[in-house]
């Protein structure tokens, strides 16, 4: 009876600690392939030549990080252009960043979610990793939009929170309004590096 009792103990607490453990992005290997997607923070708006965070991320860490960034691109045009890229490239890690576009267009927020959502499933049948970057939601404060933390919840991703969120509150950071610049977009590189490498 105890030991049975014991089993159930010890199976009880497996579960907790799998339950309450963090999502990973798995290690990379020194050859790995990064696809960076998204809009115009990606493109690298902004920046000198070869300040993009995507250039600045290849440096940084060795790895081949391929810039598939399109300027002024919301979630239904990417959610449209993702899975053949995923195809063609066989990336060894999505770094998802979008959502900006909408977000400045007043487009539905449920709709945006729902399209990122359809871009991390496309990831999963991939079987490539995915790390999300939350964007700020129109707003005084450029507080993180909510749904970043929601998908990363529901789908069990990595998200770096609130990153861009802060660096686009510092001018020092800022080419303008809505984008970074070389020393914003190299803290952003590194901040994805840290994660990445931390994970």
């Amino acid at each position: 009876m105890h030991k049975r009792l014991g089993h159930f103990f010890v199976l009880g607490l497996l579960l907790l600690v799998t339950a309450c453990s963090k999502p990973t992005i798995p290690p990379l290997t020194d050859n790995a392939r990064i696809l960076a997607f998204g809009d115009s923070l990606t493109y690298g708006v902004g920046a000198s030549k070869g300040q993009d965070y995507p250039s600045q991320l290849a440096n940084l860490s060795g790895f081949e990080v391929i810039n598939a960034g399109v300027s002024g691109e919301t979630t239904t045009q990417g959610a449209a252009r993702l899975d053949k890229l995923l195809s063609l490239h066989s990336p060894d890690l999505l770094i998802l960043l979008e959502g900006g576009n909408d977000f400045l267009r007043n487009q539905s927020v449920d709709a945006t979610k729902a399209n990122l959502a359809s871009m991390i499933e496309m990831a999963q049948l991939h079987q490539v990793p995915v790390l999300l970057i939350a964007v700020p939601q129109k707003s005084l404060f450029l507080s993180p939009s909510p749904i970043y933390a929601e998908l990363a919840k529901d789908y069990q991703l990595v998200l770096l929170e609130d990153t861009l969120s802060n660096l686009l509150k510092t001018s020092a950071m800022k080419s303008d309004m809505i984008h970074l610049n070389d020393r914003g977009y190299l803290a952003l590189a590194k901040a994805i590096l840290q994660t990445i490498i931390s994970e």
